[in-house]
């Protein structure tokens, strides 16, 4: 139970977080700077990537890194659809392949991040 508290209840913590703040109606987002969405699009979702890998590495840890990646990728890409299903819900906000795209991209960055920072350790 520790083992689950430590690495996959950051993870549900964090996705509900993100289902939160997609709650937000349209019109009550402050604008900030410029692409700002697509900035928080991929930081989100690059950090989620990060709370997944971690808790599958933990988990599994004789599970090597590419098949690990295309587990966070399917895991956080399903996430970024139902997000986006639920925000065809909320007030002035829109579904958006354009969303899921960007979510895909921070997956993909944290996945870089992670493989290169290991070759560095090496």
């Amino acid at each position: 139970m520790l083992k689950f508290i430590k690495y996959w209840l950051p993870v549900i913590i964090y996705a509900i977080i993100i289902f939160n703040v997609s709650s937000v109606p349209g019109e009550e987002i402050p604008f900030l700077f410029s692409f700002q969405d697509v900035v928080f699009h991929i930081l989100e979702y690059a950090l989620l990537a990060t709370l997944v890998s971690r808790a599958l590495r933990a988990y599994y840890p004789a599970m090597i890194f590419s098949r690990r990646f295309l587990w966070v990728l399917i895991l956080t890409v399903v996430y970024a659809f139902s997000d986006e299903f639920h925000q065809a819900f909320v007030p002035n906000r829109d579904p958006s392949f354009l969303d899921v795209f960007y979510d895909s991209l921070g997956v993909l960055l944290a996945g870089i991040i992670y493989r290169q920072e290991n070759r560095l350790r090496r």
